[in-house]
Parts: C-alpha cells; sequence; structure tokens
C-alpha cells in the first residue's frame, strides 16, 4: 500500500518516523530514505539504533535548492536516484516491509529525482511491502497521489516561523 503525507504543515516526517518505529517494533524490516535532507536531525540517529531500521540520506546538507548552482542540483538528483535504486532493491528483499521516502514529493516537483525509476519502484513493490512518501505536493504530483491508499494532508493553521521564531532543535529537526 503507498502511504502520501503531504501538506504544509508540520509533521509529516514525524508521521513517516512514527510508522518507521511501529514497523520496526512489530520485527518488520524498514528502509527510511530522505531525499533533500542532509543536515543534523534529533530522529536520524535514533532511527539508525533501532534494529531493523535502515536510514539512508544526503552525505552532507546541500542547502536550498534554490540556493544550488546546476552542478550541485545534478549531484543532488544523482544521489537521489541512488537512493531510489537502493530502495527499489531493498523492496525485493526478503522480509521488506516499509519503505520511508521522505520529501520525495518536492523533490519529483522539482525535477531532482527520476520520475521513471519513481513509478518503476512503485509498480514492483511487493504487496508484503509498504511505501511512504513525504513532502509539500504539488499539481506535478498528481501520479502519485491518484495511486495512494492513504494520503494524510496536513495543513498549516499557526506555525511559530509566522512569528519570526526559527526552527528549533528537537521539536522540527
Amino acid at each position: 500500500m503507498l502511504h502520501i503525507y503531504e501538506g504544509d504543515g508540520k509533521g509529516k516526517t514525524t508521521a513517516a518516523v512514527g510508522l518507521a518505529v511501529r514497523a520496526a517494533g512489530c520485527g518488520r524490516r524498514v528502509l527510511f530514505a530522505q531525499l533533500l535532507k542532509g543536515a543534523p536531525s534529533g530522529e536520524i540517529g535514533v532511527l539508525g539504533q533501532i534494529p531493523g531500521i535502515t536510514v539512508r540520506r544526503l552525505d552532507r546538507d546541500y542547502g536550498f535548492t534554490f540556493q544550488m548552482d546546476d552542478a550541485t542540483r545534478a549531484h543532488v538528483t544523482a544521489l537521489h536516484d541512488a537512493l531510489i535504486a537502493e530502495a527499489a532493491a531493498f523492496a525485493q528483499a526478503d522480509g521488506a516491509a516499509l519503505i520511508v521516502l521522505d520529501e520525495l514529493l518536492p523533490a519529483w516537483s522539482l525535477g531532482m529525482v527520476g520520475r521513471d525509476a519513481v513509478l518503476r519502484l512503485l509498480d514492483t513493490v511487493p504487496e508484503t511491502c509498504e511505501v511512504v512518501l513525504t513532502g509539500r505536493a504539488d499539481e506535478t504530483c498528481a501520479p502519485l497521489l491518484a495511486r495512494a491508499d492513504y494520503h494524510t494532508h496536513l495543513g498549516a493553521v499557526r506555525h511559530p516561523y509566522e512569528k519570526g521564531i526559527p526552527a528549533r532543535e528537537g521539536i522540527e529537526y
């Protein structure tokens, strides 16, 4: 089944982390892959210590996409494509139960992941393996949203950022 957690509200990654922990707690194998993220984040170190969870992400923080030059964008896209290839291999492995592709939706929207490879992955995941996609969606994500078995929209009503409060360690990252 395909789960999508999308919207401009807080909690998309947090929901995916919770599902990964739940699956691992039931003895299932999980791949938690983050696209567009390489900066330190509170959940990553803990997830990597949980038996059954494999964490993959960018090798470092490359900054915001609007700040990337063409060479950096191409490099990050290649890293994303490698994560999708790893997810495809993981899906076919014995005992694979959950694949989280955190921030896949904005990577898709920005053209920073091979769309055909993502669709092939979704088409070939065995029924015994669930897939979670997270991030802000736009109109380019329609083919993904149409496939979702679970589609959760998290909408912001209020956020401290509107008051000038920056992201806080342990809460937003």
